[in-house]
């Protein structure tokens, strides 16, 4: 269920006019990164690297095939160049350990909204992020919830609020109620929206969650084919 809006939405647009500018400029990044759920678990008979880079592959074509927005790579540790080998020609590379630290850099390439997504959503409908930019409108940040707990992705506006980026240095995508931690650190109600929820594959059941008559996840489709998980 999405948070209500703050009591009086007509001065928090206000506020939101204020301080965001005319002409977004947007990014999207999928962290290819060590966290505390660690990488996805493959179902039986699918190699583990194989598994890790088809996810992220497709989950990088979600967020490159949005309009108006730049898709990016976040890469910790720095040198994965199988992961890099996956992105199209010019995608920015941002070599951050932490998420308050890959929202700066992005910021820093001239992003003033940007989105972080988990490597492990492979069919996540372009539509929910298209979601989590137009709530910017109205809150400096917005967050996709993922069915299993955490996050699948959370948007912002950059630069981050102070009381965000402390949120984030003990707060990833993987933990639990990241969401709710998050919002008890705002100063106020109505700082972090919620859009439709969605899943992530992190465990070998979680495979039956995709729907074979949704286009895309090419990577991941191919990979899984023939396997009785599939």
């Amino acid at each position: 269920m999405s948070e209500s809006p703050d009591p009086t939405p007509e001065t928090a647009g206000q506020q939101a006019a204020e301080v965001r500018p005319a002409t977004s400029v947007r990014y999207a990044a999928v962290l290819s990164v060590g966290s505390s759920g660690g990488p996805a678990q493959p179902p039986p008979g699918v190699a583990a690297d194989d598994y890790r880079l088809a996810l992220l592959e497709d989950t990088y074509e979600v967020v490159a095939g949005l309009e108006l927005v730049t898709a990016a790579l976040v890469l910790d540790p720095p040198d994965q160049p199988d992961a890099e080998a996956l992105t199209w020609p010019g995608t920015p590379i941002v070599r951050e350990p932490t998420l308050p630290g890959a929202f700066a850099a992005l910021h820093a390439l001239g992003a003033t909204e940007a989105a972080l997504l988990a490597p492990d959503a492979p069919d996540l409908p372009p539509l929910l992020l298209g979601k989590l930019f137009r709530a910017l409108g109205q809150a400096p940040a917005a967050a996709c919830q993922s069915a299993g707990g955490g996050l699948v992705a959370l948007a912002a506006r950059l630069p981050l609020p102070s009381w965000l980026a402390d949120a984030l240095t003990s707060t990833d995508l993987d933990v639990p109620d990241a969401l709710s931690r998050l919002r008890a650190a705002a100063p106020r109600h109505g700082q972090i929206p919620q859009g439709p929820s969605w899943h992530r594959l992190r465990t070998p059941p979680d495979v039956a969650l995709l729907d074979p008559g949704l286009e895309g996840w090419e990577s991941t489709r191919a990979l899984l084919e023939g396997h009785p998980a599939y």
